[in-house]
């Protein structure tokens, strides 16, 4: 029988990846430090949730990773968990410990209970700045060259998870994701545009401080995509980048207005320090089935939810 394993399953992704496998009637255990469960109260009932085993852990703790995997007769990996940019940066030797020993705890535990396959997320933030390639829209192969501590403790897991396919044929998949958007996404430098959402839902003008073009991925497309990943066992370690048509900031502020032409949403000038769009050809060989929801739509959808929520 299959039961999944989620880490990071408070966080955003976390949080609709356990939604989608509650609802496609999936045995799952999540893994978490927080017990935090306001992102998922945006997507499921208790009487939902109740059908999930919670586990509060330490992903450092390699004893206790290893046992929840074997004790819970884990089938299904999927590897979220993870400190993000900021919190890298604010502190350096925690997050190496989360981002980088936390993902060998994962892989050593799966190794050790004679899993074949894992997913876990990696990121966009591998690849360095616009200014260091020749395309706006990077290839699958271009050069990882990060430009924050996350960025290279990401790398550091690509590699680990070549070395685990090199000595024990573990394979995995890595996701690397853009800018994520939708119920539950309230941290991080590109949150802004789903905070803009929840502010037209309470009537409220906002001010997106950034502006440039880039891809936006819905965070149930996101979660569904993991999942497919950690269901599909490849011979190999790989990593795809997850793409959607390249738009801009403002395109998103003009879709939030049209739904809501109460409210004014601005955008600022400053444009962030990544590449416009990553190629995402290689994920669309490899999977059956790309979830790309579109933007006005998963506004629709992530503004209904909020405004449930509010209610």
């Amino acid at each position: 029988m299959s039961k999944y394993l989620v880490t990071g399953a408070m966080g955003c992704i976390g949080a609709w990846t356990l939604y989608h496998l509650q609802q496609q009637g999936k045995s799952v255990v999540s893994f978490d430090l927080s017990v935090d469960q306001s992102r998922l109260d945006l997507l499921m009932t208790d009487e939902e949730k109740a059908a999930i085993t919670f586990l509060t852990g330490d992903l450092t703790d390699s004893a206790q990773v290893r046992q929840v995997i074997a004790e819970n007769e884990i089938t299904h990996i999927i590897h979220l968990a993870a400190l993000q940019v900021p919190m890298c940066k604010a502190n350096p030797i925690l997050g190496a410990q989360v981002n980088v020993t936390g993902t060998m705890n994962v892989f050593e535990g799966a190794r050790n209970a004679g899993l074949q396959h894992i997913a876990y997320a990696s990121s966009i933030a591998v690849y360095g700045s616009p200014n260091q390639y020749t395309t706006d829209i990077l290839p699958h192969d271009a050069p990882m060259m990060p430009q924050t501590l996350y960025g290279v403790f990401k790398v550091a897991n690509e590699g680990i998870a070549e070395v685990y396919w090199r000595d024990y044929r573990l394979s995995s998949t890595a996701l690397r994701p853009y800018t994520v958007y939708g119920p539950g996404r309230d941290q991080g430098l590109t949150s802004e545009p789903t905070k803009a959402m929840y502010a037209a839902v309470k009537k409220e003008d906002y001010h997106i401080s950034f502006s440039g073009k880039m891809q936006f991925q819905f965070a149930s497309d996101v979660a569904q995509q993991f999942i497919m990943a950690a269901e599909l066992p490849l011979s190999g370690a790989y990593s795809f980048n997850l793409g959607t048509p390249p738009i801009t900031v403002q395109h998103v502020a003009d879709t939030i207005m049209k739904l809501f032409p109460e409210v004014t949403i601005t955008v600022g000038d400053t444009r962030l320090p990544f590449p416009e769009g990553f190629d995402d050809s290689q994920l669309k060989q490899v999977f059956s089935h790309v979830y790309e929801t579109p933007l006005e739509e998963a506004v629709q959808r992530t503004t209904e939810i909020l405004r449930q929520h509010i209610r």
